[in-house]
Protein backbone atom coordinates (compact mmCIF):
# COMPACT_ATOMS: atom_id res chain seq x y z
CA UNK A 1 0.00 0.00 0.00
CA UNK A 2 1.36 3.57 -0.80
CA UNK A 3 1.99 5.28 1.85
CA UNK A 4 -0.07 7.69 1.23
CA UNK A 5 -2.89 5.47 1.63
CA UNK A 6 -2.45 3.99 4.93
CA UNK A 7 -4.68 4.25 7.42
CA UNK A 8 -3.63 7.14 10.29
CA UNK A 9 -1.26 5.52 13.39
CA UNK A 10 -3.09 3.18 15.29
CA UNK A 11 -5.91 2.59 13.42
CA UNK A 12 -7.07 0.02 10.24
CA UNK A 13 -9.83 -1.60 8.73
CA UNK A 14 -11.14 -4.62 10.30
CA UNK A 15 -14.49 -6.88 10.21
CA UNK A 16 -16.38 -7.38 13.38
CA UNK A 17 -17.62 -10.56 14.06
CA UNK A 18 -21.79 -11.15 13.46
CA UNK A 19 -24.38 -13.93 14.45
CA UNK A 20 -25.93 -13.53 11.41
CA UNK A 21 -25.18 -14.96 7.89
CA UNK A 22 -25.07 -11.34 6.43
CA UNK A 23 -21.91 -9.36 5.72
CA UNK A 24 -20.37 -7.99 8.92
CA UNK A 25 -19.69 -4.34 9.17
CA UNK A 26 -16.78 -2.78 9.17
CA UNK A 27 -14.85 -1.18 12.04
CA UNK A 28 -11.93 0.65 13.26
CA UNK A 29 -9.83 -1.04 15.36
CA UNK A 30 -7.49 1.25 17.71
CA UNK A 31 -4.06 0.07 17.96
CA UNK A 32 -2.37 2.15 20.65
CA UNK A 33 1.54 2.66 21.90
CA UNK A 34 3.38 -0.22 24.12
CA UNK A 35 3.67 2.76 26.39
CA UNK A 36 -0.14 3.64 26.11
CA UNK A 37 -0.55 0.03 26.97
CA UNK A 38 1.35 0.11 29.80
CA UNK A 39 -0.43 3.21 30.90
CA UNK A 40 -3.56 1.77 30.99
CA UNK A 41 -2.64 -0.93 32.94
CA UNK A 42 -0.97 0.89 35.92
CA UNK A 43 -4.43 3.48 35.80
CA UNK A 44 -5.83 0.03 36.02
CA UNK A 45 -4.46 -0.06 40.21
CA UNK A 46 -5.91 3.30 40.84
CA UNK A 47 -9.71 1.71 40.11
CA UNK A 48 -8.67 -1.45 41.68
CA UNK A 49 -6.43 -2.27 43.63
CA UNK A 50 -4.11 -5.20 43.20
CA UNK A 51 -4.91 -5.66 47.22
CA UNK A 52 -8.43 -5.60 47.08
CA UNK A 53 -8.15 -8.67 45.16
CA UNK A 54 -7.88 -10.23 48.45
CA UNK A 55 -11.19 -8.67 50.26
CA UNK A 56 -14.09 -10.93 49.87
CA UNK A 57 -16.75 -11.59 52.53
CA UNK A 58 -20.57 -13.00 51.11
CA UNK A 59 -22.76 -10.00 50.46
CA UNK A 60 -25.92 -9.41 52.80
CA UNK A 61 -28.07 -10.12 49.69
CA UNK A 62 -26.04 -13.04 48.21
CA UNK A 63 -28.11 -15.60 46.41
CA UNK A 64 -28.74 -18.97 47.41
CA UNK A 65 -26.35 -21.07 46.59
CA UNK A 66 -29.15 -24.00 46.22
CA UNK A 67 -31.19 -22.03 44.08
CA UNK A 68 -28.94 -21.51 42.04
CA UNK A 69 -27.90 -24.89 41.61
CA UNK A 70 -31.57 -25.67 41.02
CA UNK A 71 -32.31 -22.78 38.46
CA UNK A 72 -29.87 -23.82 36.12
CA UNK A 73 -31.14 -27.47 36.27
CA UNK A 74 -34.57 -26.48 34.81
CA UNK A 75 -33.15 -26.95 31.35
CA UNK A 76 -31.34 -30.46 32.09
CA UNK A 77 -32.67 -34.16 31.22
CA UNK A 78 -34.58 -34.47 34.90
CA UNK A 79 -33.48 -37.97 35.39
CA UNK A 80 -29.55 -37.32 35.46
CA UNK A 81 -29.74 -34.43 37.49
CA UNK A 82 -29.62 -36.75 40.62
CA UNK A 83 -26.20 -38.01 39.37
CA UNK A 84 -24.61 -34.09 39.33
CA UNK A 85 -26.22 -33.54 43.03
CA UNK A 86 -24.46 -36.76 44.08
CA UNK A 87 -21.56 -36.27 42.48
CA UNK A 88 -21.01 -32.88 43.15
CA UNK A 89 -21.49 -33.87 47.15
CA UNK A 90 -18.92 -36.17 47.14
CA UNK A 91 -16.28 -33.80 48.24
CA UNK A 92 -15.94 -29.68 48.65
CA UNK A 93 -13.57 -30.13 45.39
CA UNK A 94 -15.99 -31.69 43.49
CA UNK A 95 -18.65 -29.30 44.75
CA UNK A 96 -16.53 -26.58 43.73
CA UNK A 97 -16.34 -28.19 40.39
CA UNK A 98 -19.97 -28.03 39.57
CA UNK A 99 -20.47 -24.41 41.29
CA UNK A 100 -19.20 -22.36 37.95
CA UNK A 101 -22.54 -19.90 38.17
CA UNK A 102 -22.24 -19.23 42.31
CA UNK A 103 -18.46 -18.13 42.08
CA UNK A 104 -19.85 -16.33 38.85
CA UNK A 105 -22.66 -14.36 41.03
CA UNK A 106 -20.76 -13.85 44.26
CA UNK A 107 -17.09 -12.24 41.63
CA UNK A 108 -20.34 -10.18 39.73
CA UNK A 109 -20.46 -8.35 43.28
CA UNK A 110 -16.87 -7.86 43.74
CA UNK A 111 -15.32 -4.37 41.79
CA UNK A 112 -13.45 -5.69 38.50
CA UNK A 113 -11.16 -4.11 36.30
CA UNK A 114 -11.32 -3.02 32.95
CA UNK A 115 -8.75 -5.54 31.62
CA UNK A 116 -11.34 -7.98 29.72
CA UNK A 117 -9.31 -10.99 27.86
CA UNK A 118 -11.26 -14.32 26.65
CA UNK A 119 -12.48 -15.95 29.79
CA UNK A 120 -12.73 -19.86 29.80
CA UNK A 121 -15.34 -18.89 32.44
CA UNK A 122 -14.30 -22.20 34.39
CA UNK A 123 -10.86 -22.56 35.35
CA UNK A 124 -10.27 -24.86 37.88
CA UNK A 125 -7.81 -27.36 38.02
CA UNK A 126 -9.29 -29.96 36.35
CA UNK A 127 -10.19 -28.20 33.57
CA UNK A 128 -6.37 -27.69 32.41
CA UNK A 129 -5.05 -31.17 30.76
CA UNK A 130 -3.37 -33.11 27.72
CA UNK A 131 -4.54 -33.65 24.22
CA UNK A 132 -3.47 -34.14 20.85
CA UNK A 133 -2.23 -31.86 18.50
CA UNK A 134 -3.20 -31.85 14.60
CA UNK A 135 0.15 -32.83 14.49
CA UNK A 136 -0.01 -35.93 16.54
CA UNK A 137 2.16 -34.47 19.87
CA UNK A 138 0.87 -34.33 23.30
CA UNK A 139 0.23 -30.56 24.23
CA UNK A 140 -0.97 -28.77 27.65
CA UNK A 141 -4.07 -26.67 27.48
CA UNK A 142 -7.52 -25.50 29.14
CA UNK A 143 -9.59 -28.10 27.48
CA UNK A 144 -13.32 -27.26 28.72
CA UNK A 145 -14.87 -23.94 27.51
CA UNK A 146 -18.71 -24.42 28.26
CA UNK A 147 -18.76 -21.14 30.19
CA UNK A 148 -16.21 -19.06 28.02
CA UNK A 149 -17.15 -14.87 27.81
CA UNK A 150 -15.23 -11.94 27.08
CA UNK A 151 -14.29 -10.66 30.85
CA UNK A 152 -12.16 -9.39 33.36
CA UNK A 153 -9.25 -11.07 33.19
CA UNK A 154 -8.78 -11.96 37.37
CA UNK A 155 -12.11 -13.72 37.34
CA UNK A 156 -10.50 -16.97 35.97
CA UNK A 157 -7.58 -16.14 38.01
CA UNK A 158 -9.28 -15.82 40.94
CA UNK A 159 -10.79 -19.30 39.98
CA UNK A 160 -7.76 -20.76 39.73
CA UNK A 161 -6.16 -20.09 42.88
CA UNK A 162 -9.23 -20.66 44.53
CA UNK A 163 -9.40 -24.34 43.09
CA UNK A 164 -5.97 -25.09 44.04
CA UNK A 165 -6.44 -24.29 47.44
CA UNK A 166 -9.65 -26.26 47.93
CA UNK A 167 -7.67 -29.25 45.88
CA UNK A 168 -4.56 -28.61 49.09
CA UNK A 169 -6.95 -28.77 52.04
CA UNK A 170 -8.54 -32.10 50.32
CA UNK A 171 -5.18 -33.45 50.84
CA UNK A 172 -4.46 -32.39 53.99
CA UNK A 173 -2.00 -30.11 53.52
CA UNK A 174 -1.15 -27.39 56.14
CA UNK A 175 -2.67 -23.55 56.05
CA UNK A 176 1.00 -21.65 55.39
CA UNK A 177 1.95 -24.35 52.95
CA UNK A 178 -1.23 -24.12 50.85
CA UNK A 179 -1.07 -20.41 50.57
CA UNK A 180 2.52 -20.91 49.05
CA UNK A 181 1.56 -23.12 46.23
CA UNK A 182 -1.21 -20.88 45.33
CA UNK A 183 1.44 -17.85 45.26
CA UNK A 184 3.40 -19.82 43.44
CA UNK A 185 0.93 -20.65 40.80
CA UNK A 186 -0.50 -17.01 40.38
CA UNK A 187 3.24 -15.88 40.25
CA UNK A 188 3.77 -18.20 37.25
CA UNK A 189 0.76 -16.70 35.62
CA UNK A 190 2.23 -13.25 36.24
CA UNK A 191 5.56 -13.85 35.45
CA UNK A 192 4.36 -15.61 32.14
CA UNK A 193 2.21 -12.55 31.08
CA UNK A 194 5.00 -10.54 31.68
CA UNK A 195 7.23 -12.60 29.40
CA UNK A 196 4.53 -12.69 26.63
CA UNK A 197 4.15 -8.84 26.98
CA UNK A 198 7.64 -8.72 25.52
CA UNK A 199 6.89 -10.91 22.63
CA UNK A 200 6.28 -10.40 19.26
CA UNK A 201 2.21 -11.31 18.13
CA UNK A 202 3.16 -13.95 16.30
CA UNK A 203 5.76 -15.70 18.49
CA UNK A 204 2.89 -15.58 21.39
CA UNK A 205 -0.10 -16.97 19.07
CA UNK A 206 2.75 -19.55 18.03
CA UNK A 207 3.68 -20.53 21.84
CA UNK A 208 2.63 -23.59 23.00
CA UNK A 209 3.24 -26.55 25.62
CA UNK A 210 3.90 -29.89 24.87
CA UNK A 211 5.52 -33.04 26.69
CA UNK A 212 9.00 -31.68 26.17
CA UNK A 213 8.24 -28.32 27.08
CA UNK A 214 6.77 -29.64 30.57
CA UNK A 215 9.82 -31.59 30.89
CA UNK A 216 12.21 -28.57 30.93
CA UNK A 217 10.35 -26.13 32.18
CA UNK A 218 9.18 -28.22 35.13
CA UNK A 219 11.15 -31.56 35.29
CA UNK A 220 14.04 -30.76 37.55
CA UNK A 221 11.14 -29.27 40.04
CA UNK A 222 9.72 -32.61 40.11
CA UNK A 223 10.95 -35.68 43.03
CA UNK A 224 11.42 -38.86 41.06
CA UNK A 225 8.63 -40.14 42.53
CA UNK A 226 6.40 -37.30 41.06
CA UNK A 227 7.92 -37.45 37.57
CA UNK A 228 7.46 -41.46 37.35
CA UNK A 229 3.78 -40.01 37.94
CA UNK A 230 3.71 -37.34 35.18
CA UNK A 231 5.75 -39.37 32.64
CA UNK A 232 3.42 -42.51 34.04
CA UNK A 233 0.09 -40.15 32.62
CA UNK A 234 1.99 -38.79 29.25
CA UNK A 235 2.11 -42.86 28.22
CA UNK A 236 -1.51 -43.11 29.45
CA UNK A 237 -2.64 -40.26 27.38
CA UNK A 238 -1.45 -41.20 23.91
CA UNK A 239 -3.04 -44.62 24.22
CA UNK A 240 -6.52 -42.97 25.17
CA UNK A 241 -7.41 -42.88 21.51
CA UNK A 242 -10.25 -43.62 19.11
CA UNK A 243 -9.37 -47.47 19.32
CA UNK A 244 -9.20 -46.95 22.98
CA UNK A 245 -12.67 -45.55 23.07
CA UNK A 246 -13.62 -48.47 20.77
CA UNK A 247 -12.55 -51.47 22.71
CA UNK A 248 -13.83 -49.56 25.97
CA UNK A 249 -17.09 -48.55 25.01
CA UNK A 250 -18.11 -50.62 21.79
CA UNK A 251 -18.68 -54.53 20.55
CA UNK A 252 -19.17 -56.15 17.86
CA UNK A 253 -23.03 -57.19 16.94
CA UNK A 254 -23.24 -59.36 14.22
CA UNK A 255 -20.42 -58.13 12.21
CA UNK A 256 -20.94 -54.33 13.93
CA UNK A 257 -19.61 -52.14 16.44
CA UNK A 258 -22.03 -51.35 18.89
CA UNK A 259 -22.26 -49.25 22.09
CA UNK A 260 -22.34 -50.98 25.08
CA UNK A 261 -24.90 -50.32 27.23
CA UNK A 262 -24.17 -49.22 30.89
CA UNK A 263 -26.88 -47.32 32.23
CA UNK A 264 -27.07 -44.19 32.94
CA UNK A 265 -23.79 -43.57 32.25
CA UNK A 266 -23.76 -44.36 28.28
CA UNK A 267 -26.75 -45.53 26.77
CA UNK A 268 -27.73 -46.80 23.32
CA UNK A 269 -30.40 -44.26 21.61
CA UNK A 270 -32.90 -47.32 20.87
CA UNK A 271 -33.16 -48.04 24.75
CA UNK A 272 -34.17 -44.39 25.53
CA UNK A 273 -36.76 -44.11 22.89
CA UNK A 274 -39.21 -45.90 21.12
CA UNK A 275 -39.00 -46.90 17.35
CA UNK A 276 -40.25 -43.39 16.09
CA UNK A 277 -38.66 -41.38 18.64
CA UNK A 278 -35.45 -43.09 17.99
CA UNK A 279 -35.61 -42.18 14.41
CA UNK A 280 -36.23 -39.64 14.41
CA UNK A 281 -33.33 -38.25 16.31
CA UNK A 282 -31.24 -40.45 14.78
CA UNK A 283 -32.42 -38.65 11.69
CA UNK A 284 -31.78 -35.10 13.57
CA UNK A 285 -28.28 -35.91 14.67
CA UNK A 286 -27.70 -37.30 10.95
CA UNK A 287 -28.85 -34.24 9.55
CA UNK A 288 -27.14 -31.93 12.25
CA UNK A 289 -23.59 -33.61 11.06
CA UNK A 290 -24.19 -32.84 7.44
CA UNK A 291 -25.11 -29.37 8.81
CA UNK A 292 -22.40 -29.26 11.35
CA UNK A 293 -19.54 -30.22 8.53
CA UNK A 294 -20.22 -26.45 7.05
CA UNK A 295 -18.51 -25.00 10.46
CA UNK A 296 -15.04 -26.80 9.40
CA UNK A 297 -12.40 -25.95 7.30
CA UNK A 298 -12.88 -27.60 3.90
CA UNK A 299 -10.03 -29.78 4.39
CA UNK A 300 -11.50 -31.38 7.70
CA UNK A 301 -15.16 -31.77 6.12
CA UNK A 302 -13.75 -33.93 2.90
CA UNK A 303 -11.59 -36.18 6.11
CA UNK A 304 -15.55 -36.43 7.99
CA UNK A 305 -17.26 -37.00 5.04
CA UNK A 306 -14.87 -40.40 4.18
CA UNK A 307 -16.71 -41.70 7.55
CA UNK A 308 -20.15 -43.25 7.64
CA UNK A 309 -22.81 -43.26 10.50
CA UNK A 310 -23.30 -46.38 12.99
CA UNK A 311 -24.65 -45.89 16.30
CA UNK A 312 -25.68 -42.96 18.49
CA UNK A 313 -25.64 -43.28 22.47
CA UNK A 314 -26.67 -40.60 25.49
CA UNK A 315 -23.35 -40.00 27.94
CA UNK A 316 -23.17 -38.40 31.02
CA UNK A 317 -19.99 -36.29 31.35
CA UNK A 318 -18.05 -34.40 34.17
CA UNK A 319 -19.50 -32.79 37.42
CA UNK A 320 -20.93 -29.69 36.27
CA UNK A 321 -22.23 -30.96 32.94
CA UNK A 322 -23.92 -33.67 34.36
CA UNK A 323 -28.03 -33.67 32.63
CA UNK A 324 -26.79 -31.24 29.72
CA UNK A 325 -27.93 -33.53 26.62
CA UNK A 326 -24.87 -35.14 25.84
CA UNK A 327 -24.34 -37.81 22.68
CA UNK A 328 -21.88 -39.59 21.40
CA UNK A 329 -22.18 -40.39 17.59
CA UNK A 330 -19.88 -43.81 16.39
CA UNK A 331 -18.73 -43.40 12.98
CA UNK A 332 -15.88 -45.71 10.79
CA UNK A 333 -14.04 -45.38 7.99
CA UNK A 334 -12.37 -47.68 5.36
CA UNK A 335 -13.61 -50.54 7.80
CA UNK A 336 -14.70 -51.63 11.38
CA UNK A 337 -11.46 -50.75 12.92
CA UNK A 338 -10.94 -47.59 11.69
CA UNK A 339 -13.73 -45.70 14.40
CA UNK A 340 -14.13 -42.09 14.92
CA UNK A 341 -16.17 -41.05 17.94
CA UNK A 342 -17.97 -37.46 17.71
CA UNK A 343 -19.07 -35.95 21.50
CA UNK A 344 -22.28 -34.07 20.51
CA UNK A 345 -22.30 -31.64 24.28
CA UNK A 346 -25.05 -29.58 24.61
CA UNK A 347 -23.80 -25.62 24.66
CA UNK A 348 -26.24 -23.56 27.36
CA UNK A 349 -25.63 -19.76 28.03
CA UNK A 350 -22.60 -19.25 30.20
CA UNK A 351 -23.28 -18.79 33.67
CA UNK A 352 -20.86 -15.77 32.86
CA UNK A 353 -23.64 -13.78 31.14
CA UNK A 354 -26.50 -12.50 33.55
CA UNK A 355 -22.87 -10.70 35.01
CA UNK A 356 -20.99 -9.91 31.48
CA UNK A 357 -23.73 -9.50 29.37
CA UNK A 358 -24.98 -11.90 26.47
CA UNK A 359 -22.59 -13.33 23.87
CA UNK A 360 -22.36 -11.84 20.86
CA UNK A 361 -22.48 -15.27 19.54
CA UNK A 362 -26.45 -16.44 18.59
CA UNK A 363 -24.98 -20.25 18.94
CA UNK A 364 -23.71 -20.70 22.48
CA UNK A 365 -22.40 -23.95 20.42
CA UNK A 366 -19.90 -21.37 18.58
CA UNK A 367 -19.65 -19.12 21.64
CA UNK A 368 -17.38 -22.08 22.96
CA UNK A 369 -16.07 -23.28 20.00
CA UNK A 370 -15.28 -19.50 18.88
CA UNK A 371 -13.87 -19.21 22.60
CA UNK A 372 -12.11 -22.04 22.43
CA UNK A 373 -10.12 -21.74 18.89
CA UNK A 374 -9.15 -17.88 20.28
CA UNK A 375 -7.22 -19.81 23.95
CA UNK A 376 -5.88 -22.58 22.86
CA UNK A 377 -2.60 -23.20 21.27
CA UNK A 378 -4.17 -25.59 19.01
CA UNK A 379 -8.15 -27.01 18.66
CA UNK A 380 -9.35 -30.57 17.51
CA UNK A 381 -9.85 -30.71 13.84
CA UNK A 382 -13.48 -31.99 14.45
CA UNK A 383 -14.59 -28.68 16.98
CA UNK A 384 -17.46 -27.55 15.41
CA UNK A 385 -20.93 -26.42 16.58
CA UNK A 386 -24.91 -26.82 15.49
CA UNK A 387 -28.68 -26.73 16.62
CA UNK A 388 -30.77 -29.04 16.95
CA UNK A 389 -34.81 -29.64 18.66
CA UNK A 390 -34.93 -31.79 21.49
CA UNK A 391 -38.03 -33.94 22.40
CA UNK A 392 -38.80 -31.09 24.37
CA UNK A 393 -39.73 -29.44 21.25
CA UNK A 394 -36.87 -26.70 22.08
CA UNK A 395 -33.76 -25.96 19.91
CA UNK A 396 -30.49 -26.61 21.74
CA UNK A 397 -26.91 -25.84 20.93
CA UNK A 398 -24.77 -28.38 20.71
CA UNK A 399 -20.48 -28.32 19.98
CA UNK A 400 -18.92 -31.13 18.31
CA UNK A 401 -15.44 -32.84 19.02
CA UNK A 402 -13.47 -36.10 19.30
CA UNK A 403 -14.52 -38.04 22.39
CA UNK A 404 -10.97 -39.55 23.24
CA UNK A 405 -7.86 -37.73 21.38
CA UNK A 406 -5.16 -39.13 23.67
CA UNK A 407 -6.80 -37.42 26.79
CA UNK A 408 -5.00 -36.19 29.61
CA UNK A 409 -6.21 -35.25 33.24
CA UNK A 410 -4.44 -35.09 36.29
CA UNK A 411 -5.28 -36.76 39.29
CA UNK A 412 -5.82 -33.90 41.85
CA UNK A 413 -7.29 -36.29 44.43
CA UNK A 414 -3.35 -37.93 44.93
CA UNK A 415 -1.37 -35.57 44.20
CA UNK A 416 1.44 -34.28 47.53
CA UNK A 417 2.05 -30.71 47.78
CA UNK A 418 4.90 -30.66 45.32
CA UNK A 419 3.38 -31.81 42.81
CA UNK A 420 0.21 -29.73 43.26
CA UNK A 421 2.40 -26.76 43.58
CA UNK A 422 4.07 -27.79 39.98
CA UNK A 423 0.55 -28.81 38.28
CA UNK A 424 -0.64 -25.39 39.60
CA UNK A 425 2.19 -23.26 38.30
CA UNK A 426 1.61 -25.15 34.68
CA UNK A 427 -1.86 -24.21 34.75
CA UNK A 428 -1.21 -20.72 35.61
CA UNK A 429 1.45 -20.54 33.00
CA UNK A 430 -0.88 -21.78 30.46
CA UNK A 431 -4.22 -19.55 31.65
CA UNK A 432 -1.48 -16.53 30.93
CA UNK A 433 -0.98 -17.34 27.11
CA UNK A 434 -4.37 -18.11 26.98
CA UNK A 435 -5.82 -14.76 28.15
CA UNK A 436 -2.19 -13.19 26.50
CA UNK A 437 -3.54 -14.25 22.96
CA UNK A 438 -6.81 -12.56 23.65
CA UNK A 439 -6.34 -9.98 25.90
CA UNK A 440 -4.02 -6.76 26.02
CA UNK A 441 -0.98 -8.12 27.61
CA UNK A 442 0.59 -5.51 27.95
CA UNK A 443 -1.80 -3.56 30.29
CA UNK A 444 -2.35 -6.46 32.06
CA UNK A 445 1.84 -7.55 32.62
CA UNK A 446 1.58 -3.56 33.80
CA UNK A 447 -1.57 -3.76 35.63
CA UNK A 448 0.09 -6.97 37.78
CA UNK A 449 3.76 -5.13 38.20
CA UNK A 450 7.08 -7.11 39.35
CA UNK A 451 5.91 -7.54 43.25
CA UNK A 452 4.13 -10.32 44.97
CA UNK A 453 1.23 -8.45 45.52
CA UNK A 454 -1.74 -9.73 43.36
CA UNK A 455 -0.10 -13.12 44.22
CA UNK A 456 -0.94 -12.88 47.69
CA UNK A 457 -3.82 -11.13 47.50
CA UNK A 458 -5.35 -13.84 45.52
CA UNK A 459 -4.09 -16.36 47.97
CA UNK A 460 -5.89 -14.21 50.48
CA UNK A 461 -8.80 -14.53 48.27
CA UNK A 462 -8.86 -18.55 48.00
CA UNK A 463 -8.37 -18.85 51.66
CA UNK A 464 -11.49 -16.93 51.97
CA UNK A 465 -13.66 -18.28 49.24
CA UNK A 466 -12.49 -22.36 50.26
CA UNK A 467 -14.21 -21.44 53.36
CA UNK A 468 -17.37 -20.29 51.95
CA UNK A 469 -17.57 -23.42 49.53
CA UNK A 470 -17.07 -25.48 52.55
CA UNK A 471 -20.07 -23.96 53.92
CA UNK A 472 -22.37 -24.28 50.66
CA UNK A 473 -20.94 -27.82 50.33
CA UNK A 474 -22.24 -28.57 53.52
CA UNK A 475 -25.60 -27.17 52.79
CA UNK A 476 -25.80 -29.45 50.30
CA UNK A 477 -25.01 -32.59 52.06
CA UNK A 478 -27.94 -31.67 54.35
CA UNK A 479 -30.83 -31.41 51.53
CA UNK A 480 -29.62 -34.30 50.23
CA UNK A 481 -29.37 -35.87 54.01
CA UNK A 482 -32.95 -34.50 54.98
CA UNK A 483 -34.38 -35.30 51.29
CA UNK A 484 -34.85 -31.56 49.93
CA UNK A 485 -33.00 -32.60 46.62
CA UNK A 486 -32.04 -36.26 45.72
CA UNK A 487 -28.97 -37.49 44.73
CA UNK A 488 -27.26 -40.54 43.35
CA UNK A 489 -24.21 -41.03 44.99
CA UNK A 490 -21.05 -43.33 43.25
CA UNK A 491 -22.71 -42.76 39.70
Amino acid sequence: MPDGDRPARGEEDAVAKTTSDEAAPLVRIEHPSVAERAAAGKAARAQVPRTSHGEWSPQPNRPEPLALLAAQEVTRVPELVPIRHGRMAASPFAFYRGAANILAADLAAAPRTPLHVQLCGDAHLVNFGGFASPERNLVFDVNDFDETLPGPFEWDVKRLGASIEIAARSRGIGRKRRSKIVRHSIRSYREAMRTFAGMQNLDLWYSHLDAADLYARWGQDLGKKALRSFQKTVTKAESKDRLKAESKLTELVDGEPRFRSDPPLLVPVEELFGDTDRHRIEDQIRASLRSYRHTLQPDRRHLLESYRYVQLARKVVGVGSVGTRCWVVLLVGLDNNDPLFLQVKEAEASVLEPHLGRSGWANHGQRVVEGQRLMQATSDIFLGWEQMTGSDGRRHDYYMRQLWDWKASADVDTMGPDLLKVYGEICGWTLARGHARSGDRVGIASYLGSSDSFDRAIARFSALYAEQNDLDHAQLTRAIGDGTISAAPGV
